[in-house]
Formats: structure tokens, C-alpha cells, sequence
């Protein structure tokens, strides 16, 4: 028998950008930070909707802003968004609205109500998450800086829908 009691997963979240290497690892390591420090079981992961990495580590230069943080990446590995996805994940969470557009054009129907922007969760004046890729640190600071925000508004609506 077993002893260690087993807290149930109330809920799951796939974040989305384009090559799951800058955008969607960071918001995987940030938000499995913050369900963690909430006492929240929640299933995490993170793809692309452009399967050109799959199986790398995120963007060292991703990884490197966010461990400054204190976020950690350990196990993180670039795939493509999965037909399976769709009926799996609770919340299908895109970071820009091409990926948006991309994940509703090839999610069934009834499963379409799931996806949502990143930046719908929070009240900043941006409605995306801009691709850092081809910037310098400061485009990786400010996406780690939106993910966070929108990260605690998303959070939040999981609380109070689960509550």
C-alpha cells in the first residue's frame, strides 16, 4: 500500500507559439513555477505549431532570462501541437495571433472554445507575445515580463473555476 497521498490534477494547459523554442517553453516553466508555489496540480506542457525543433532544448537565450528568475526548464523539450491535443488539454493558451489563427484552423469544432490568446488573461495594453527570437535580451526580458502577468490572470481563472 501506499502512503503519499496523490493530489489530483484539476486541470491541464498547452501553451502555443510558432517553434515551441522561445515563446511557449518559457510560459511551460513559468506557469508550472506558479501552480507549484499555489499548491495547484496542474498539467503543463508546451508546443509549436511549426514542428521544425522538435526533440531541442528551448532557446539557451530563453532559458537563460528565465533561470535568472529563477525558472526552472529541466525536461523541456520542442514538439508540435498533436491532434490529440486538442480533445487533451483543458486550455489551449496561443502566444500571437497567427498561432491563433493557426490552432483554430486545424482544431475540431468542439474543441475550438478551449483556445485562447496568452495575453487575454491579463489587462496589459499588448494582446500578444512578441517573438523575442531575432532580438537581443531586452525582447527576452519583456516576453518573460508579459508571460508573468498573464501567467497570474490565468491562474487565477483556474482558481475560481475550480474552487
Amino acid at each position: 500500500m501506499f502512503d503519499k497521498k496523490v493530489k489530483k490534477t484539476i486541470t491541464s494547459v498547452l501553451f502555443v507559439c510558432l517553434g515551441n523554442i522561445c515563446r511557449s517553453p518559457t510560459a511551460e516553466a513559468i506557469f508550472r513555477h506558479k501552480a507549484l508555489h499555489a499548491g495547484m496540480s496542474i498539467e503543463i506542457d508546451s508546443a509549436g505549431t511549426l514542428g521544425a525543433h522538435i526533440g531541442s532544448p528551448p532557446d539557451k537565450r530563453s532559458r537563460a532570462v528565465g533561470e535568472e528568475r529563477g525558472y526552472s526548464f529541466k525536461k523541456i523539450k520542442c514538439r508540435k501541437v498533436d491532434p490529440s491535443d486538442f480533445e487533451h488539454f483543458d486550455y489551449i493558451v496561443a502566444m500571437d495571433k497567427q498561432n491563433l489563427r493557426n490552432l483554430l484552423e486545424i482544431c475540431p469544432e468542439e474543441h475550438q472554445h478551449k483556445i485562447a490568446l496568452m495575453m487575454s488573461f491579463c489587462s496589459s495594453q499588448e494582446d500578444e507575445v512578441p517573438d523575442p527570437y531575432y532580438g537581443g535580451k531586452r525582447g527576452f526580458e519583456y516576453v518573460l515580463d508579459l508571460i508573468e502577468q498573464a501567467s497570474d490572470g490565468l491562474l487565477e481563472q483556474i482558481k475560481q473555476r475550480f474552487a
